[in-house]
């Protein structure tokens, strides 16, 4: 390990250090101030963000490494400015989210005290069926996506310091466990917040520092042009029309049903926090998602002739090329904040919904011994379950699958097509009852899965836009033909 490589290693061990001690240091303090259960501490922050809080952990949470890793580095070496059109559709990501379903989930969540989306879908069809069926979907997704942020901060590691990837992966790995698993929610959205800050910073740095190399606009054109012909068309080098609608369902509207940015909603303070957090997200969303990937486009006309093993390791090395090595340092902690706001986000959410969502609900039951238990012992199972489901994590990671970017993108289908309509159904229509809900996503992920498995495509559309076109027609459909009587009035009067 030479010097540069000692420096930029410290800055990322400081960076690191320091999101463990703020996040444990803000969850304590939280702790003492609200007198609500540790049920609502843990995993809903006592619902308690403001409108910069609640902005910059939507965003973060939706930002992950392959916004800031995969995206850019397919944008300098395989698709051009085309990876910027797909990057332009998660803009409205914090808009969508917190303006459709924002103020319904607080009100909803706080009548029914649900703390989960899980939660917030029993309340709404009262199908035990329904919540199982999405808490194990949920948890298999998660899981994936996780894979693929792990592998991407082990990346980072490795490409920086040169330590073996799995050496790098046990450091990574060691430090947002532990405060996640330590911290909860409210540890998840303080650091959040100082990931975005560190995100919008790192996001200036490439930009400032790419064009400073690349000299000119022309230069890089023309360094573009022989580099990477046709990175000027909207479908770039790779993308079909097609393909490229795909990607703006998947990452645009498809948001909606993304189960770690929704249940934000459940987690503000008032509808002024709300109101704030739009704009703001809105804001910081355009600045990161845009800035990263035409910045990663330009980055192409200084890649040369260089191979890459995958577009994984592009920005990490190109940054130690062009950027002082403290200036570097400071940047690989912006792809970090990405990994790190995402894996904690989701790795809370998992643990909520295996502690809560089913232990509580389908073990212990109204069981008065296992109550009283279960009350007793909440904190340690929390830790122990969030601690269990990182290591395994860990352990599936220990032999990384293909390139992050599609291992990331397959999950969010995935999640997308189990919960859009369901979520979005059960706010908008009277008529979506559980058998909607089920047929929903079981058929809309079985269609996800084997049209993704099989590359089944129609005009370059692909996967996740058949899943979740067939997944809202099962709802709406079997609605309609099931749900003659309409809901419980019960359902009416807390969901509606």
């Amino acid at each position: 390990m030479n010097k540069n490589q000692i420096i930029m290693l410290t800055i990322l061990a400081v960076y690191l250090v320091a999101n463990f001690v703020i996040g444990i240091f803000y969850s304590k303090r939280s702790e003492k101030k609200s007198n609500m259960s540790f049920t609502k501490k843990y995993f809903i922050g006592s619902r308690g963000m403001n409108g910069f809080v609640l902005a910059m952990t939507t965003v973060a949470t939706y930002a992950s490494v392959s916004s800031f890793v995969s995206g850019p580095g397919a944008a300098a070496i395989t698709y051009g400015f085309s990876q910027a059109w797909v990057a332009g559709v998660q803009v409205g990501a914090a808009f969508l989210v917190l303006g459709v379903l924002g103020k319904k989930f607080a009100i909803v969540s706080r009548k029914t005290g649900a703390v989960t989306i899980a939660g917030y879908l029993k309340a709404r069809y009262k199908s035990d069926a329904l919540v199982v069926i999405t808490t194990l979907l949920m948890i298999v997704f998660f899981i994936t996506q996780m894979i693929g942020q792990f592998m991407g901060g082990a990346t980072l590691i490795e490409t920086v310091t040169g330590l073996d990837f799995k050496v790098a992966l046990v450091i990574f790995a060691f430090v947002v466990i532990l405060y996640t698993a330590f911290g909860g929610f409210t540890a998840v959205v303080i650091t959040d917040t100082l990931q975005g800050i560190i995100m919008l910073i790192g996001t200036f740095l490439l930009i400032f520092y790419v064009l400073k190399e690349g000299g000119s606009f022309e230069a890089m054109s023309a360094n573009l042009d022989a580099n990477l012909p046709g990175w000027d068309r909207i479908t770039g080098t790779g993308y079909t029309p097609g393909s490229l609608i795909s990607f703006w369902v998947l990452v645009g509207v498809g948001v909606l049903g993304l189960p770690q940015t929704a249940v934000r909603g459940m987690g503000f303070k008032n509808s002024k926090s709300c109101h704030q957090a739009i704009l703001i997200g809105t804001i910081v969303a355009g600045i990161l998602m845009i800035g990263m990937h035409v910045a990663g486009a330009w980055a192409g006309a200084l890649v040369g002739d260089q191979e890459f093993a995958s577009s994984d390791y592009v920005i990490p090395a190109l940054i130690q090329e062009i950027m002082p090595v403290g200036v570097a340092g400071l940047f690989l902690a912006a792809p970090m904040a990405a990994v790190m706001s995402t894996v904690s986000s989701l790795l809370i959410l998992a643990s909520a919904s295996m502690v809560k969502d089913l232990w509580k609900n389908y073990v212990v039951k109204d069981n008065p011994v296992k109550v009283e238990k279960y009350e007793k012992n909440l904190s340690k199972i929390s830790f122990g379950v969030t601690l269990i489901i990182g290591v395994i994590v860990f352990a599936l990671t220990l032999t990384p699958p293909d390139i992050i970017f599609w291992i990331n993108l397959f999950a969010m289908g995935g999640l997308e097509c189990a919960f859009l309509w369901p979520i979005v159904g059960g706010i908008f229509y009277k008529k979506g009852n559980k058998q909607a809900a089920i047929a929903s996503s079981v058929i809309g992920v079985l269609v996800y899965v084997i049209s993704y498995q099989f590359k089944l495509t129609i005009f370059g559309i692909n996967s996740v836009v058949w899943g979740l076109l067939l997944g809202g027609i099962a709802y709406f459909l079997t609605g309609a033909i099931t749900c003659k009587d309409g809901l419980d009035q019960d359902i009416i009067d807390t969901c509606f």
